[in-house]
């Protein structure tokens, strides 16, 4: 059975939300008990993203078909759940989307498996829809789009 904490709103009467339920021990290594003894602090809204949303985060993921959709999803995490997501260009040439790196930032209460399935629904959009690939290269400057015009000193 989960836990439930009450989250804060302008109503009298506070609405129950269900916390991620802990991972076998030894699977992962989220620090969830040290985000469990300050449910109040904003570092714990992670907790908020149990299997089943996780589950919603992913379908919602899937479904974008725009670069602006894919910042949308990606602000709405940061503001949501303080998931910080970073999408940039590797180091080397980009061929593929595999040349991209993907990752959420490390917190603690984030989920081993949460860090990989994430990453891994985008990269499965982006193969899915290229141009978001070229808007997102394009927002890196790497298609030259926001820069001077050829022969402009």
């Amino acid at each position: 059975m989960s836990q439930v904490v009450p989250s804060e709103s302008a109503q009298a009467m506070p609405v129950a939300r269900p916390l991620r339920k802990e991972c076998p021990p030894g699977a992962c290594d989220c620090q969830r008990e040290a985000l469990l003894e300050c449910l109040h602090a904003p570092e714990a809204r992670v907790l908020w993203l149990t299997r089943e949303e996780e589950k919603r985060l992913i379908e919602r993921i899937t479904r974008v078909t725009t670069y602006d959709e894919l910042l949308h999803v990606g602000s709405l995490m940061r503001k949501n759940l303080g998931i910080h997501l970073h999408i940039s260009p590797g180091p080397n040439e980009v061929r593929t989307v595999r040349g991209l790196q993907i990752h959420l930032a490390e917190q603690p209460g984030l989920c081993r498996k949460t860090r990989d399935t994430i990453p891994a629904a985008i990269r499965k959009c982006l193969e899915n829809n290229p141009t978001i690939v070229y808007a997102l290269l394009d927002a890196h400057d790497l298609l030259g789009a926001t820069g001077a015009p050829p022969g402009a000193s």
